[in-house]
């Protein structure tokens, strides 16, 4: 047997343009993943738009996100989680700028929940 083993809060500070996105669990209906932002935000104008649906949990940090339909800015705290439909269009608007923001993401297919 082999065990694959880590610690969600071991992160490098990362700074630049590109949050660091780790690949925790990857299958066919189902991926997790550790994302660590940085002062990192969407693009102006990008919204993600993703088939899948996301649970979010932010673990460190502090951050807000936005929705579309109803320009919501959601601010996120250690602890917090939301739960993303598919399609719906949402952005990162701001994370910390001094410390990690990391992020645990599951995303799922829609249609395996029961």
């Amino acid at each position: 047997m082999q065990l694959q083993t880590g610690n969600l809060f071991n992160v490098e500070r990362t700074r630049g343009r590109d949050e660091r996105i780790d690949v925790l669990v990857t299958g066919a209906r189902l991926n997790v993943e550790r994302i660590v932002s940085m002062g990192h935000t969407s693009p102006d104008g990008f919204w993600y738009d993703d088939p899948r649906a996301e649970w979010v949990a932010l673990l460190s940090g502090a951050a807000v996100l936005e929705f579309e339909a109803d320009a919501t800015l959601h601010d996120m705290r250690p602890g917090d989680y939301v739960l993303i439909e598919p399609h719906c269009r949402h952005r990162v608007a701001w994370t910390h700028p001094d410390e990690p923001s990391v992020w645990l993401a599951i995303y799922h297919d829609a249609e395996s929940r029961g």
